[in-house]
């Protein structure tokens, strides 16, 4: 079964621990990286990994492939639900 967008979100925000968002206030193309987005940050990006693989049982093989997995929110998800 596929993982939601709102249910991917809600690990999002428990799993980085960001305060003060709700997960209607985080568009599915929203970037992960960067100040036009979440504004995760490269300790974000190591936590990001272990709670995909924790939840999820996704590991991501290639590093080359990062940029691309981690573009935005609905990437993620789509990785991860391809994967799983």
């Amino acid at each position: 079964m596929a993982i939601s967008s709102k249910e991917f979100k809600e690990v999002l925000i428990e799993g980085l621990h960001l305060e003060d968002i709700e997960t209607d206030e985080i568009d599915d193309n929203d970037a992960l990286f960067g100040d036009d987005g979440l504004g995760l940050d490269s300790v974000d990006s190591i936590e990001l990994v272990l709670i995909i693989e924790k939840e999820y049982g996704v590991k991501i093989q290639n590093p080359e492939e990062y940029n691309t997995i981690f573009a935005s929110v609905n990437s993620l998800l789509t990785f991860i639900n391809e994967n799983r």
